[in-house]
C-alpha cells in the first residue's frame, strides 16, 4: 500500500495531463490526506510515511511553481547541472581547479552568456545591437565592484598603511585654506 501510494504521487508530480499547479496541488493535497487518514494499516512503513509526508509540506510552497511557468525546471537538479556543466567549461578554458576571480566579477552576465548561447548561436549583428546605456551602468557597476576588490586586498597587505591614507584623505580640507 505504502509504495503504491508513493508511485501515485511520483505519477501526479510528472503531470503526463500537462495540468496546471493548481490541479496539480489539489489532486497531490488529497493523496496526502488519504495517507495520513491510513498510514497504520501500512505497518512498519508507517513511519516512513510520515516522514515521506513531513518532508513533502516542507516542500509544498515551491513545490507547484513548475507547471504554471513554461521552461522552469521540475527540481533543482537541471539547475546544478548548468552550473556544474558551466564550472567544467571554465576550469577546462582557464586550466584552474577553482572558480576564477572575474567569475565573482562578472559572473551575473557570463553566466546568462553561457546560457544564451547554448539555446542557439548569435551573430554579431544581433550582439551589436544593444542598450549603450545600460551596458555603461553594467561596466560602471563592474569597476566599482573590482575597486572594492582592489582595497579590500590593499588592506589585508597593509592594513595600516591603507587606514592611514584613508584618515589623510578624511582630515584633508575640503576646499583649500
Amino acid at each position: 500500500m505504502a509504495y503504491g501510494w508513493v508511485h501515485k504521487v511520483a505519477h501526479l508530480l510528472a503531470n503526463h495531463e500537462a495540468s496546471d499547479g493548481a490541479r496539480v496541488r489539489r489532486r497531490l493535497n488529497g493523496l496526502l490526506g488519504a495517507m495520513a487518514r491510513h498510514r497504520a494499516e501500512c505497518g512498519e512503513l508507517a513511519k516512513g510515511i510520515t516522514h515521506f509526508l513531513k518532508v513533502t509540506r516542507s516542500y509544498w510552497p515551491g513545490l507547484f511553481a513548475c507547471y504554471d511557468v513554461p521552461d522552469l525546471p521540475r527540481t533543482n537538479n537541471a539547475l546544478e547541472q548548468f552550473f556544474g556543466r558551466y564550472r567544467y567549461h571554465e576550469r577546462r578554458a582557464t586550466g584552474r581547479k577553482a572558480a576564477s576571480p572575474s567569475l565573482v566579477l562578472r559572473g551575473s552576465v557570463r553566466l546568462v552568456a553561457a546560457a544564451a548561447t547554448r539555446l542557439r548561436p548569435y551573430s554579431a549583428q544581433e550582439l551589436s545591437r544593444c542598450d549603450r546605456a545600460a551596458l555603461a551602468t553594467l561596466r560602471k557597476e563592474f569597476e566599482t565592484r573590482r575597486e572594492r576588490r582592489v582595497q579590500r586586498y590593499r588592506f589585508r597587505q597593509q592594513p595600516d598603511e591603507y587606514l592611514r591614507e584613508i584618515e589623510e584623505r578624511l582630515l584633508k580640507p575640503a576646499l583649500p585654506a
